[in-house]
């Protein structure tokens, strides 16, 4: 496991003991809040691909023609 080491100023401190939960590690803390944005990032990501594709002529078409040819599979 590798060990990073950083100088926090007061308002990071600050920011660093409102996230921690009760007894957790600093390192856990951090830890949690990297994990987090990672979930963040991707969230915000997938949701700028739906953005993007609501607006997507040739994909609504291709996603129309699929239904188009799956609806006759349909169980009811």
């Amino acid at each position: 496991m590798t060990s990073v080491t950083f100088r926090c100023d007061d308002a990071t401190e600050a920011l660093l003991d409102s996230l921690a939960r009760d007894g957790e590690s600093r390192s856990d803390t951090i830890r949690r809040a990297l994990l987090d944005a990672a979930r963040l990032r991707r969230r915000e990501q997938m949701r700028a691909e739906a953005r993007a594709l609501v607006d997507d002529a040739a994909d609504l078409a291709e996603s129309r023609a699929v239904r188009a040819d799956l609806d006759p599979l349909r169980a009811w």
